[in-house]
């Protein structure tokens, strides 16, 4: 029997009303000191109709927001901002994840708080420039390597924001491992050279470059319970200074099995060749789900043909869409009518205000206008 993109899904404990899950996409619509703002929670309580939203990337700490405007979840303020958002999701029927993403050495001074430090594994700077809103785009500065001690504060801004996330009405919360941000720079050999326990090769003996990884989850698991946890890794991710290493993907293997042993809500792998990233094999998908033992959500460029492909090809359980899902509020519908879909406006992707954010019209709405 085909696999139904529509039919309900259990996520552990938490049953999903369709297998359609929404990606997290950086949006920029918080304020400048990075509190969530009240049009954030009309964003996603219109597109409440997936079975599992994942906010954009949401820094655990002052030094995890490299980027302008985007949302944090490490002070009491910002919690209280936050559950305005997962009440409008409850409310329309959804489920909501909390994305954290700790940018590590992607950013700029001018993005974060005042006195936070530019950090990462290592003191090798990435790539390219990183946009600031006071004066445009600047190169990427050199990162300070972590201490020992700033590896632990860093774990632990993850299970503080993961706390505040669920007091906040959350579902769970994702950890970004993915995207060349701070836990895949621990995961990189070409962010992380470090000679002690966080860095070295991942073997089944060691987990070396992996440990970080495995403790950011192990940790948050520990504090909001495993199934409230899913992480997101981008094998073969070409973004933000990583490219495919030699043997990543045996690496990857060791690290999905720690990451069943945790019994997490899921892994969510991410295929970026759609983008023009190199794919990311079959065999690899295959290797890492069997190790994993659970939940997987694929994302990479999926339309509803692909995805209810890929659900009967057994290669994952449920399927996220990103750019359709930002410019198509009622994306579930759209898909399964086989309706025409909002092309979305690249120009307003990081913009602040409704613009380009709340402005998207229903199919219902279209219609109407025609």
């Amino acid at each position: 029997m085909p696999a139904d993109l529509f039919a309900p899904y259990d996520l552990g404990p938490i049953v999903l009303s369709n297998r359609v899950v929404m990606a997290p996409m950086t949006r920029s619509r918080a304020t400048p000191d990075h509190v969530p703002t009240p049009i954030m929670a009309d964003y996603y309580g219109a597109r409440a109709s997936g079975g599992l939203l994942i906010t954009e990337g949401v820094a655990p700490a002052p030094e995890g927001c490299g980027y302008a405007r985007i949302p944090g979840a490490w002070s009491a303020e910002q919690e209280a901002a936050w559950a305005p958002v997962a009440r409008a999701v409850h409310e329309g029927g959804g489920r909501i994840f909390m994305q954290l993403m700790h940018t590590g050495r992607i950013g700029h001074p001018l993005n974060m708080p005042e006195g936070a430090a530019l950090l990462a594994p290592s003191a090798l700077a990435a790539p390219g420039t990183m946009y600031t809103d006071q004066q445009g785009p600047q190169p990427h500065p050199v990162p300070r390597a972590m201490t020992a001690a700033e590896v632990e504060e860093a774990l632990d801004s993850f299970v503080q924001a993961a706390r505040h996330a669920v007091a906040a009405g959350f579902d769970g919360v994702e950890l970004h491992g993915a995207n060349g941000y701070l836990i895949e720079q621990f995961l990189s050999p070409d962010s992380n050279q470090r000679g002690d326990a966080w860095g070295g090769p991942v073997t089944r003996g060691s987990l070396g470059r992996a440990r970080f990884a495995v403790e950011a989850a192990r940790r948050t698991a520990e504090a909001i319970g495993p199934e409230r946890v899913g992480i997101r890794l981008s094998p073969h991710g070409v973004f933000n200074g990583i490219s495919p290493w030699e043997g990543l993907a045996e690496e990857y293997v060791v690290l999905a099995e720690a990451l069943g042993a945790l019994e997490l809500a899921y892994v969510h792998l991410v295929d970026h060749s759609a983008m023009g990233a190199p794919p990311v094999p079959r065999e690899t998908k295959e290797a890492i789900a069997q190790a994993f033992g659970g939940t997987v959500i694929l994302a990479g460029g999926f339309d509803r043909d692909a995805a209810e492909a890929a659900l009967d090809d057994g290669l994952g359980q449920l399927v996220a869409f990103g750019r359709p899902y930002l410019a198509n509020p009622d994306l579930v519908r759209r898909l399964r009518e086989g309706a025409e879909l909002n092309p979305p406006d690249f120009s307003t992707f990081y913009t602040p205000g409704a613009k380009g954010y709340l402005d998207y019209p229903t199919l219902d709405e279209v219609q109407a206008a025609k």
